[in-house]
């Protein structure tokens, strides 16, 4: 009968425990001629006052979501790929996803090259948008088929009651205008 304590101090400890949330620390400390240093390194043991920030980066603080999201988030984390071309079917996707209160994460494919390569690995080509749920590939964009995946996954239908909808991704920023071929305009104060 000792076994059964024992698994319960386990299962208390596992839904106890924070899901890790890409946080990463920034130290903040004072040397001695008083010059400030701020670093991802913990500084030097005879250091005194330190300050220790943590900083999300854009990231949504998991533990603080509800344990049934906490547990999709981590057995299927949803990354969405899209680019400032995408439009309509980008913002339908984003607007689903934070209806149901979904923390997810955006890759710019337009933007960056990492990016690019890992979704021609992903799925051959660079149509977006794409979702992943795990791994779960769903090329364009089609709200039966979304919802479908993220039920699948254990994501709840809607924001949940006390829940505040994580906010998304800022999308990114459309590309810059081509140079025309007119000539530019002189500035006003420009000698004539």
């Amino acid at each position: 009968m000792k076994a059964i304590p024992r698994i319960a101090i386990a299962i208390a400890a596992i839904v106890l425990a924070p899901v890790p949330a890409d946080a990463q620390s920034v130290y903040r400390w004072v040397d001695k001629a008083g010059k400030v240093h701020y670093s991802d390194q913990p500084p030097p043991q005879e250091v005194k006052n330190v300050q220790q920030k943590r900083m999300g980066g854009g990231t949504v603080e998991v533990s603080q979501l509800p344990y049934a999201t906490q547990i999709a988030v981590q057995k299927n984390p949803v990354v969405l790929y899209g680019a400032p071309t995408c439009g309509t079917p980008c913002e339908q996707g984003r607007a689903v996803l934070g209806k149901r209160g979904i923390p997810f994460s955006e890759k710019d494919v337009s933007g960056n090259e990492a990016d690019a390569e890992a979704l021609r690995k992903l799925v051959g080509a660079m149509d977006v948008p794409v979702l992943t749920i795990g791994q779960n590939k769903l090329k364009g964009y089609d709200e039966g088929t979304w919802n479908s995946a993220l039920d699948a996954a254990g994501y709840p239908r809607t924001v949940l009651p006390g829940q505040r909808p994580p906010a998304p991704p800022k999308p990114p920023a459309p590309p810059a205008p081509a140079d025309s071929a007119a000539p530019a305009a002189p500035a006003a104060d420009a000698p004539k």
